[in-house]
């Protein structure tokens, strides 16, 4: 097992990566599907019975995620997170809560699968993302928070992200406006 300070969340040299698990084969043609039709609403229609098919696939899971993205739904996209968080931690052994996650379950998280560990971070990471353009700033912070604990080296980027933030806020936050009003929103990309 990987001690904790020494675990490089950027090497992916040595795991196994979501992408990498076996798809049924009816569910890929309905991501290629959805695909092919980008911009109709049959593409979600694909996406749908592709989720239907392998309901806690990471690889169906992220083609949502990134189809309603895309879409700008965003409460769709924190739904999908939220479930692929899910289905990424009860495979590490983790608890559903993200709050509770401390050293020793990362570590023994790490034990298991660094490559899902990695995926269930950055599925955090997202949320936090999502969250900063909803304008839902705490909740954000508190993801981004927890994040930049566990990632003492920022590999992943949550600690340079809520230096942003916090940056943000304190420009454009009037004196006189309470500490929780939020006053960030991030544009589309």
């Amino acid at each position: 097992m990987r001690p904790c300070t020494d675990m490089d969340l950027l090497d992916f040299s040595d795991c196994k990566l979501y992408f990498e698990d076996a798809l049924p084969a009816d569910a890929e043609r309905l991501i290629a599907r959805a695909a092919q039709d980008y911009g109709d609403p049959a593409a979600e229609l694909s996406l749908l019975r592709a989720h239907l098919l392998a309901p806690e696939h990471l690889t169906v899971l992220v083609s949502l995620y990134r189809y309603y993205f895309y879409q700008h739904r965003l409460d769709d996209v924190l739904i999908v997170a939220e479930h692929a968080k899910r289905v990424s931690a009860r495979h590490l052994g983790m608890p559903d809560d993200w709050r509770q996650i401390d050293e020793a379950r990362l570590g023994s998280a790490a034990a298991t699968s660094f490559g899902l560990l990695r995926f269930y971070l950055l599925a955090l990471k997202a949320e936090s993302v999502v969250l900063l353009r909803l304008g839902r700033i705490a909740e954000s912070r508190d993801r981004l928070s927890k994040l930049a604990a566990l990632d003492s080296r920022d590999h992943l980027g949550a600690a340079k992200l809520l230096e942003v933030v916090d940056e943000f806020q304190q420009e454009g936050q009037p004196a006189s406006a309470p500490a929780d009003t939020p006053s960030l929103t991030f544009a589309a990309a």
